[in-house]
């Protein structure tokens, strides 16, 4: 089902962090987990406890397989409005300078 991407800010996202409605962001994208809680290797604890949040750091740093990566597709729902996105090393180049912060503060939340 290709469709019209549905877009989030990050503030609907944030009351998004109990067991029966997680959601996570990871590299800009939103994803519904929680039909996945139970079925988590790591534990539904670690969804959790950044449940509503940007998990991008996190997911990386565990180092998911592909496979990880390949069954977070069905859990999708939609991904952040412009001006909520971070930079990351996976949408833009991995080439990282002293000049990145020029780009950061477009966008205040509040």
């Amino acid at each position: 089902m290709e469709g019209e991407t549905k877009l989030f800010t990050r503030e609907e996202l944030k009351c998004r962090c109990k067991r029966d409605d997680a959601v996570l962001i990871i590299h800009n994208e939103v994803y519904d987990v929680t039909k996945f809680l139970a079925d988590h290797p790591g534990g539904e604890e670690v969804l959790l406890e950044k449940a509503g949040q940007d998990a991008s750091e996190p997911f990386e740093d565990v180092s998911h397989s592909s496979d990880a990566r390949a069954l977070m597709k069905k859990y999708k729902i939609g991904e952040l409005v412009e001006c909520d996105r971070v930079q990351t090393k996976n949408s833009f180049s991995p080439n990282w300078n002293n000049d990145q912060s020029q780009e950061q503060g477009k966008c205040v939340i509040g």
